[in-house]
């Protein structure tokens, strides 16, 4: 077959090239009558023909025609003096680099302290810090004095009061710093304590925190805590407390947990944790938030040269930290021992809180006494949603139960 028969004839060529013409033209046909027809379309929107909406177009056709008009009118040339704004020229944005520590301070109608704490931050050795007082809806006039007196301070204010652990979570949510330090607001550290806190958690990088030294503000060479113990029985206690500082605990030594008066924790392990539980309020959330980092394979380190002085409960203590000390024992023992641990050691967790029932109710005429056995109950009731808790915790664990057992005291 030759290449001539393939070749359309002058009819079909026409045809061809009729055709779409002819399509193009009935288009544009349906086109303009289905624009004629308005809201009888099929396809028509029925809100454009609603009275009140062609109303309201044509209303504002009206007010935008009559707008322009005025600004026409209100028009006037630029008289012969106008002298334009001189140009301004702004510096170039600075670039900043975060600090490696960021102290957070809670403070809760703790203004008699803070001059003390903050003079004694101003004559630390190591100076790549900042400072954050994250104030809980103070009303002794906390935030005014620090904004007077100290404008370095970073300042978060509560609008009402939220409790410690809620306090502290937003703080370090607001920390630059890649190690966020928290120091009770009732403290005095050294002038060598964050240089202290910075070598050692450099110096372990497998530790999640790292804890000062604490003694007692009144009597310097007693200690308050060497860092913290958690019991095969569930009971957190203080290393060394009460005892006089001989050196006794001056190694760089491996602990349960550390204190949140005076610890540094690195921000990457906190945010992986989820910081502390809101649950707890206050009291026993470091030690909780400590017994995770263990379950999750990190250390706790002391830093004995890391020294911080402390009043002592000055602003808690008493009758509210019976209560929460007292329910959350019971929600740290519920979400955090492990199964086999747990089985294991159930005789002295219950004779421990037997003790401490029994304690309470030998002494049921005090204040405490009473907070303590309300605390116990709270635990109870709250155990459901501290369980939930518990699977989410147990099934991410890194650390086997005899490495754990080890590190119970």
């Amino acid at each position: 077959m030759s290449d001539e028969s393939l070749k359309p004839t002058p009819d079909e060529s026409k045809s061809a090239a009729v055709k779409p013409l002819e399509v193009r033209q009935a288009q544009i046909r349906k086109g303009k009558a289905r624009v004629s027809q308005g809201s009888k379309g099929v396809n028509a929107n029925p809100i454009v023909s609603d009275e009140t909406y062609g109303g309201l177009r044509e209303e504002n056709r009206v007010v935008m025609r009559h707008q322009i008009a005025l600004n026409i009118e209100s028009f006037r040339a630029a008289p012969d003096d106008f002298m334009a704004r001189p140009q301004r020229h702004y510096p170039a944005l600075q670039a900043t680099t975060a600090p490696f520590l960021s102290v957070i301070i809670p403070n809760y109608n703790g203004q008699r302290f803070l001059a003390p704490l903050l003079d004694a931050l101003q004559r630390q050795t190591f100076a790549d810090f900042e400072i954050i007082l994250a104030d809980d809806a103070s009303t002794d006039h906390s935030v005014a004095f620090v904004e007077t007196n100290y404008a370095q301070v970073r300042l978060l204010v509560n609008r009402r009061n939220l409790g410690f652990v809620k306090t502290c979570n937003a703080a370090v949510a607001a920390a630059r710093a890649p190690v966020v330090v928290l120091l009770n607001n009732d403290t005095e550290p050294e002038p060598t304590w964050l240089a202290e806190l910075a070598q050692t958690i450099c110096a372990n990088p497998q530790a999640a925190i790292v804890a000062s030294k604490m003694l007692l503000f009144d009597q310097r060479d007693q200690l308050h805590t060497a860092g913290d113990l958690m019991g095969a029985d569930g009971i957190p206690r203080n290393r060394g407390v009460w005892e006089n500082d001989q050196g006794q605990y001056d190694q760089n030594s491996e602990i349960f947990s550390g204190s949140g008066g005076g610890s540094a924790y690195r921000k990457d392990v906190w945010q992986m944790l989820g910081g502390f539980d809101e649950d707890f309020w206050m009291y026993l959330e470091d030690v909780d938030y400590g017994f995770r980092a263990q379950l999750s394979g990190w250390q706790t380190v002391f830093a004995p040269q890391a020294r911080v002085y402390h009043h002592l409960s000055a602003t808690g203590g008493g009758v509210l930290a019976s209560y929460y000390v007292g329910r959350n024992t019971i929600w740290n023992i519920a979400k955090n021992m492990p199964d086999g641990l747990l089985w294991r050691n159930l005789p002295r967790i219950i004779a421990a809180q037997g003790q401490v029932t029994v304690d309470a109710l030998r002494n049921i005429r005090g204040a405490a006494a009473r907070a303590r056995l309300r605390g116990q109950l709270a635990g109870l009731f709250g155990l459901a949603r501290q369980l939930h808790k518990r699977q989410i915790i147990q099934a991410r664990r890194q650390l086997d139960d005899e490495t754990l057992a080890q590190r119970l005291a």
